[in-house]
């Protein structure tokens, strides 16, 4: 149960039938599928056996007359010319110090 009341959009969960072996899950955008793989992972077996919306028995009172609100502006950014300017690679100057190996 703890599975199924974790996941995303559950509002409630009951446990019917006659032997109890049903679980119920009222919500708003839940995943059924996702939710039945996540129980078979766990228990081993879980099925469909029925989705569908509820219908409110006053729906004016869910629904709201707001009007949609408006998108906030968009911050367009312009960066200009792009030029990269490359520091040159510093002279290396090499001194060969003179040998002390009297063999050479």
């Amino acid at each position: 149960m703890v599975l199924a009341a974790r996941a995303d959009g559950v509002i409630s969960m009951e446990i019917t039938g006659d032997s109890r072996d049903k679980l119920e899950v009222v919500g708003d955008g839940v995943d059924a599928v996702r939710l039945v793989s996540c129980l078979r992972r766990k228990l081993g077996h879980a099925e469909i056996l029925q989705v569908e919306e509820v219908k409110h028995e006053n729906p004016e009172h869910y629904e709201t007359d707001k009007e949609p609100d408006e998108p906030p502006p968009q911050c367009l950014c312009y960066h200009g010319y792009c030029c990269h300017h490359h520091l040159p690679t510093p002279p290396m100057v090499v001194c060969e110090e003179p040998s002390n190996c009297p063999v050479m």
